[in-house]
């Protein structure tokens, strides 16, 4: 089994893409998310997500603690 962990995700300015990434051999873009100021995602790793991407300003909570990304400058 896969871990099943949930990431949660705050866009601190408009735009911020959040971006699921495959498991297996060739890592592929499988979903795509484009959040605004405010709004928040709740994700999960699953059997098919291995790695998640952010760009933007954003804050990103996981059960290993708290970190922010940066925006464009």
């Amino acid at each position: 089994m896969y871990n099943s962990d949930y990431i949660v995700i705050k866009a601190l300015e408009d735009g911020v893409n959040v971006i699921g990434l495959t498991r297996g051999a060739d890592t592929r873009f499988h979903h795509s998310e484009k959040l605004d100021k405010g709004e928040v995602l709740i994700a999960q790793f699953t059997e098919h997500t291995s790695a998640i991407k952010v760009r933007g300003a954003a804050l990103i909570q996981t059960n290993h603690g708290e970190i922010h990304s940066e925006g464009k400058k």
